[in-house]
């Protein structure tokens, strides 16, 4: 029987829904489709960053020592930025999802899109803030001076972002240069560097990707609209994954579904990523489709869009983790 540590919790601001992913991977490799085959380990790392096996602290080394393969299932720093693989790489340990590379640079905004300009891939223009800090002068004049940079470089209305983290973290949205100005004064970027990117609109689109899948080396999931909520008039992480309305297969004509699955393919592979990965996007009427970012190890909860994708084509979660862990041991 394969011993499948299920990593989970962390220290990011992403640790709820990391314990929910987590959970679901737990119960679905203790079903009955999946429990003769697999012995699911509970690794739970909590907000201070102890590790613990079945609810008791235990060291890094007896973790390793207990498990033939990681099963990743952290969100947000030290889960998705590469530092838990290269961990895991040391140990030489298995693991479920992209390399330590690969991770941090998919989760680094700006790299990643970086990247898809050197892919040829359309992405909405952008800055990148570094963190405030007191040798820039009193915050009043920073943030005046900051908020006339931002306008004079981008139009409105802009999204500001965290440079690192989940999808949709940490978002905000400014439509006037006094919503910039006010958003500096509140400290937007002072606990981290920040992406202020111009606000396209359209329909928010994402799409699933997963390696060496119903005989396909990329097999691409059907592309999912994610429909805001009437309160609100942009996607903030609330908003995507609490509130929303996901529609999979998402109303999109067949050449944007067609565009949106090449892009989402091109990303995967263009970053060397591994495994599973889910692309976001932005389908304008007119200027066709942007990418925003690439989530590097998706959520696994109820809730969540690689689930539904599943779905959408016959298949389940489930089969899914048993794709993934076997990927994984191959490696």
């Amino acid at each position: 029987m394969i011993k499948v540590g299920v990593i989970r919790g962390g220290v990011s601001s992403e640790y709820e829904v990391s314990l929910k992913t987590g959970s679901n991977v737990l119960s679905h490799l203790r079903s009955d489709k999946l429990n003769n085959k697999y012995k699911a380990i509970d690794i739970l790392i909590d907000k201070e960053g102890t590790w613990h096996i079945s609810g008791k602290p235990v060291s890094i080394s007896d973790v390793f020592h207990s498990v033939d393969v990681i099963f990743n299932a952290l969100h947000g720093d030290f889960g998705e930025d590469g530092k838990v693989q290269q961990i895991l790489d040391q140990w030489k340990i298995p693991y479920t999802g992209s390399s330590a590379f690969a991770s941090s640079l998919g989760y680094n905004k700006v790299l990643a899109k970086e990247q898809f300009i050197k892919l040829g891939i359309k992405t909405p223009n952008y800055l990148a803030l570094p963190k405030y800090e007191e040798e820039d002068g009193p915050i009043d004049s920073y943030a005046v001076s900051i908020s006339k940079k931002i306008h004079d470089k981008l139009s409105p209305p802009w999204i500001l972002k965290p440079l690192s983290g989940g999808s949709s973290v940490g978002m905000r949205i400014c439509k006037t240069y006094t919503d910039l100005v006010n958003a500096f004064l509140k400290g937007i970027n002072a606990e981290t560097d920040i992406l202020v990117e111009e606000m396209i609109e359209g329909k928010e689109a994402t799409v699933g990707v997963i390696n060496n899948f119903r005989d396909r080396k990329v097999y691409v999931l059907p592309s999912a609209e994610i429909q805001l909520p009437k309160e609100k008039d942009f996607f903030d992480y609330e908003a995507k994954y609490v509130s929303a309305e996901y529609i999979c297969p998402g109303n999109f004509s067949r050449e944007e579904k067609k565009e949106l699955e090449n892009l989402a393919e091109k990303i995967h592979t263009g970053l060397n990523l591994d495994h599973y990965s889910r692309s976001d996007f932005i389908v304008h009427t007119k200027k066709g489709i942007y990418a925003l970012e690439v989530n590097t190890l998706p959520g696994l909860t109820d809730h969540s869009l690689i689930p539904r994708m599943l779905y959408a084509v016959g298949s389940d979660v489930p089969t899914f983790i048993d794709h993934i862990i076997t990927l994984a041991l191959k490696y």
